[in-house]
């Protein structure tokens, strides 16, 4: 008999896996942070780094290749490098990422580097100290952008900046940010505000990729940029005599849900097939009962069945995702 894999109803092979190993995090980000702060998760609910490494790996056997590692921020949680390690450590797995906000990044680029890490998100909306302090609630500006510059003077590659396109909060700093794309062998990729949660942000209408490519016009054209076979979503493109990149994520003015290939893993456990979707499976109660790697994999596929054609933002008659950022991962 074959081994079943995890391909959907509507035939895309989902072969990403998404890791939040906390809900915890050190900065109050106001697009991911509920106005109504919701209870942190207890510690005995978290999934324990040997019960991820086994969801991994039953993952890996139904062909999952690539996972990125999130929070909350993942470098707040105790002992990640050595699961770094070992999760880079899984010969199957292609591609093991990490994203983070870059507060502990440069007290942790010897360390990740040992675990094998080479590709790195850094989440930036601003290059002004101040406004930097009012959308993360911790003046850390200058801490987060000396860990970016450490990382690419450590050979880390790629680094990739995300930035949250934020009507009225960083839309006069789009030139700015872009043009770091020049000056830097930096991704700069502009993502489209997803509206999740009761953030406290977002209240004005989204900034869309339209909008942010005429914004950003006076530093020249762009050139679009051939995707490879392992790229996310963004579109990429390339300004005149650039260093790095500019990419485009766009889940609201052209969302990518035909070839979307991602399931999460929340920290309580969850297993969800859209970000944009409430719906979720349960994984942390099986597997803590001592179920079999076989039921655990029986779960996967059902969450796969579930996965929806696109997401709710998509519909004419859209909702609002209740789910948290900050509790998903992003």
């Amino acid at each position: 008999m074959s081994t079943p894999h995890l391909t959907d109803p509507y035939r895309r092979h989902l072969n990403y896996l998404r890791i939040s190993v906390t809900d915890r995090c050190n900065l109050k980000c106001a697009y991911c942070v509920p106005r109504e702060l919701i209870p942190k998760l207890l510690h005995r609910d978290i999934l324990r780094y040997e019960e991820l490494l086994r969801i991994v790996r039953i993952g890996v056997s139904l062909g999952i290749t690539k996972v990125r590692v999130t929070g909350g921020e993942p470098l707040v949680r105790k002992g990640v490098s050595d699961f770094l390690a070992e999760l880079t450590a899984i010969d199957a797995l292609t591609d093991v990422s990490l994203t983070t906000n870059g507060v502990l990044l440069g007290q942790y680029l010897d360390r990740l580097r040992q675990a094998g890490i080479r590709r790195i998100n850094v989440s930036l909306d601003t290059l002004k100290r101040r406004k930097f302090e009012q959308i993360t609630g911790v003046d850390a500006f200058e801490t987060v952008f000396a860990g970016i510059l450490a990382a690419l003077e450590a050979g880390f590659s790629p680094v990739k900046i995300n930035a949250v396109a934020l009507r009225g909060i960083n839309e006069d700093e789009l030139v700015d940010l872009a043009r770091l794309s020049i000056d830097y062998p930096l991704q700069v990729r502009f993502i489209e505000h997803m509206p999740i949660g009761n953030a406290m942000a977002g209240a004005q209408p989204p900034l869309l990729a339209p909008e942010i490519r005429e914004r950003i016009r006076p530093l020249g054209e762009l050139t679009p940029v051939k995707s490879g076979g392992g790229d996310g979503p963004a579109e990429r493109y390339r300004l005149p005599e650039a260093a790095g990149e500019i990419g485009l994520i766009r889940p609201l003015s052209h969302h990518f849900c035909s070839h979307c290939n991602r399931l999460r893993l929340t920290a309580s456990g969850m297993l969800r097939p859209c970000l944009l979707s409430d719906y979720e499976e349960d994984l942390r109660t099986p597997l803590r009962k001592g179920l079999l790697d076989e039921d655990l994999k029986s779960v996967f596929l059902r969450a796969v069945s579930r996965k929806p054609r696109q997401h709710a933002l998509a519909e004419a008659q859209c909702q609002q995702v209740s789910g948290q950022m900050c509790a998903i991962g992003g």
